[in-house]
C-alpha cells in the first residue's frame, strides 16, 4: 500500500476514535454510493455527521481541510441524500471534516464542525 493511503487510514482510524470518545455512534465507514466515498457517517443525538478525514504529514502546503474542493462538496451531499432514503432517517444533517496533521513528533486532530453548508 502507498505511503499516503496508509497515512489516509491511519488518519481515519484516529477520528473514528475521536468520535467515539465524543459521545458519536459510528454508522459506516468509507461508505460508497455512485462516484462518491463518505469516510465516516456518524450519529449524536439526532444529528447525523457526515465526516470527511483530510490527513497529511506536514501543513506545508496547507492546512487539510483546504483540501476539500466544491466537487467533492457535490459527491457527499448526492452520496448522504441516498444513505438518508434508502435507511429512512429523519435526522438532520451536518457535514464535517476532521483534519490530521503532524506537527513536531506528534498528530493534532481539528474536528471542525459545520465545515461546510450544501448547495
Amino acid at each position: 500500500m502507498a505511503e499516503h493511503n496508509e497515512l489516509g487510514k491511519f488518519g481515519e482510524e484516529l477520528a473514528v476514535e475521536f468520535l467515539q470518545q465524543n459521545g458519536y455512534e459510528i454508522l459506516e465507514t468509507n461508505w460508497t454510493f455512485q462516484k462518491a466515498e463518505i469516510d465516516i457517517i456518524a450519529q449524536k443525538e439526532n444529528i447525523l455527521a457526515v465526516v470527511e478525514v483530510k490527513t497529511r504529514s506536514s501543513i506545508e502546503f496547507g492546512l487539510p481541510q483546504d483540501f476539500v474542493k466544491p466537487k467533492k462538496i457535490q459527491l457527499l451531499v448526492k452520496a448522504i441524500n441516498e444513505y438518508v432514503i434508502s435507511n429512512d432517517l429523519d435526522v438532520e444533517v451536518r457535514f464535517d471534516i476532521i483534519a490530521i496533521y503532524k506537527e513536531d513528533k506528534e498528530y493534532k486532530l481539528d474536528h471542525i464542525e459545520e465545515a461546510f453548508f450544501h448547495f
